[in-house]
């Protein structure tokens, strides 16, 4: 209110000074100041909603992770800890935990995955695809609901980060044959 005021006065002190000012052109300022004022506080006040947002991190082995279990259709032993985002939402990052020497059944996903293996070494298959061997570090994307399937190579546990564009889901595959 304070920097509209002054910004008024501002222009009254012109109009004084500059006399050649008509009264149309006057209220052509006062609309172009006012209209000014209000996409800066609107920008000030959208721009503060980004800021709010915390950052996280988190390591495979922090005890604040909430690990629960995989769909039905996996065998025991499966667990997975939403890492940020909503399940239910776009945007969703999860880590995805298997036992060493674990197979996990075909099934597909609405989203498109972007995976880093974070310990464990792991192959991949996609339907129709040669099989992707994942080593600890290695990056691994795969498209929308394209069927798949895989393995927990090594001994050690498959931690796998996962992050989805559309809300978490796993549909279980079932062969045409079956």
């Amino acid at each position: 209110m304070r920097l509209q005021r002054a910004l008024y006065a501002g222009v009254r002190r012109s109009n004084q000074i500059s006399s050649h000012i008509e009264k149309g052109e006057f209220q052509m300022i006062h609309k172009v100041i006012n209209c000014v004022f209000s996409i800066s506080v609107f920008l000030l006040f959208s721009l503060q909603g980004h800021a709010s947002e915390s950052t996280i991190s988190y390591s495979i082995h922090d005890k604040s992770l909430q690990w629960g279990p995989c769909p039905d259709f996996f065998p025991a032993g499966c667990q997975i800890a939403v890492v940020h985002g909503d399940p239910a939402k776009p945007n969703v990052d999860i880590f995805f935990k298997v036992p060493g020497n674990y197979d996990f059944p075909a099934h597909w996903h609405t989203s498109p995955e972007r995976m880093t293996l974070l310990s464990g070494a792991m192959n991949v298959n996609y339907k129709g695809q040669p099989t992707t061997k994942l080593k600890t570090g290695m990056y691994a994307y795969g498209p929308a609901k394209a069927v798949h399937d895989g393995s927990c190579i090594s001994e050690e546990p498959c931690v796998l980060f996962i992050a989805f564009e559309e809300p978490l889901d796993a549909v279980e595959y079932v062969s045409p044959a079956q």
